[in-house]
């Protein structure tokens, strides 16, 4: 018979919930499973999520939350493999990329996504939402690194009016303006120690409290979490909570850096150029690269990934002249002064490229003889941030 949905308890009169998915995995890996499982069993509804299951819930169970998963597990995408477009690359690593993608789509496990700045940890995270049962609702990405940490638990949680000087109104955080749909909470390691634990609870609990409020409520979002830092050697240090770890990290997807796969630089190239003519209405497509220029950007080890290629390419348009890309406008940095990507350890690349990001941040400063907020505008960022980015990078 064929079957839309499964809901199983993880107690079973002849067998237990775990292996019964690992025979549904095995016979009929499109049907999506609810696994219902008793308070405190987290771990227990983790395994679940590993091998393959939709989502679970929590006894007793609440029937609106119910309806909410059925309504969403049946919204799954039966094709695809053809919204797998935005993902530029025929490598292996990004063929196994794409059908990492397709999986996580049809699931609600959280979803940890690693990898080096700037090779593409967003767009991934928003390919699994749009391949997903919630592409109809709202994908939120969020810069934990970006938000003071003073405001992070208002920010994402929200705020009653009077809760503190300055909240002459309510205000819904970012978990509820993505009740639905994606919450992605890009650069997870900057998150402050006491906003881990009420991170934690929230994910555990698939609730929220705002600022200032006595009660409590509930959720649905899916959690997609992202940074280039290792948090392996932060849980170890104890700079990132263990059990916080183990609950975003259900399932870990690594996107490796562009110059482990260099054979896609060109199909980049002509995917960020026509990009470009899309956005400027210039025939941009009609530019050609010397040979001398292909052969520089399949040496060159990008420390900054593809972000790094987008913006060396629109620097070499800006700087060509006729119809072609020399060398020259690329105006790549010594490439024997740059660490060969093999030997680069993830401390040299925060070093690089918070180095590149204080240099930035300072010329600006200084164009604008240090007014910060003419400064924050040259940079395109707000006050705030710029406030932070101070802070954080040791600048007076």
């Amino acid at each position: 018979h064929n079957f839309d949905i499964c809901i199983t308890d993880m107690r079973l009169p002849d067998g237990n919930g775990v292996e019964f998915i690992s025979y549904i995995q095995e016979c009929s890996p499109q049907l999506p499973v609810i696994v219902i499982t008793a308070h405190g069993s987290i771990e227990t509804a983790i395994s679940a999520l590993k091998l393959g299951a939709f989502d679970f819930l929590t006894k007793p169970v609440d029937l609106g939350s119910l309806r909410r998963l059925i309504e969403n597990a049946l919204n799954i995408s039966q094709d695809q493999a053809s919204l797998a477009y935005n993902l530029i690359g025929e490598s292996v690593a990004v063929q196994n990329i794409r059908k990492m993608i397709t999986k996580l789509a049809r699931n609600q496990a959280p979803v940890y996504i690693s990898g080096e700045s700037g090779v593409g940890k967003e767009l991934v995270a928003k390919m699994i939402h749009e391949q997903g049962p919630r592409a109809s609702a709202p994908f939120i990405p969020v810069n934990c690194g970006a938000i003071p940490h003073d405001l992070m638990e208002s920010e994402l949680f929200g705020h009653v009016k009077g809760s503190f000087t300055g909240a002459v109104s309510d205000k819904k955080g970012l978990f509820e303006a993505a009740d639905g749909g994606t919450l992605l909470l890009d650069e997870i390691g900057e998150l402050p120690q006491n906003m881990q634990v009420k991170l934690l609870r929230a994910i555990q609990e698939k609730s929220i409290r705002q600022v200032g409020s006595q009660h409590e409520k509930q959720i649905d979002v899916r959690i997609l979490s992202a940074t280039h830092k290792d948090l392996n050697s932060m849980v170890e240090s104890g700079h990132f909570r263990k059990d916080l770890f183990y609950r975003i990290n259900v399932i870990e997807l690594y996107i490796p850096p562009l110059r482990e796969r260099a054979e896609d630089i060109l199909l980049l190239v002509e995917h960020i150029l026509k990009k470009l003519s899309a956005e400027t209405k210039d025939t941009l497509d009609t530019l050609v690269l010397s040979d001398e220029t292909i052969s520089s950007l399949r040496e060159y080890v990008f420390p900054g990934n593809v972000r790094e290629l987008e913006n060396i390419l629109q620097r070499a348009v800006a700087l060509s002249d006729g119809n072609k890309i020399n060398v020259t406008d690329l105006q790549l940095p010594d490439i024997d002064k740059i660490t060969d990507g093999a030997g680069v350890e993830d401390n040299d690349l925060d070093d690089f490229l918070a180095n590149q990001e204080k240099e930035r941040i300072i010329a600006a400063l200084e164009q604008t003889r240090w007014n910060k907020t003419a400064a924050a505008k040259v940079l395109g960022i707000s006050f705030r941030a710029l406030r932070y980015r101070l802070e954080r990078l040791g600048i007076d």
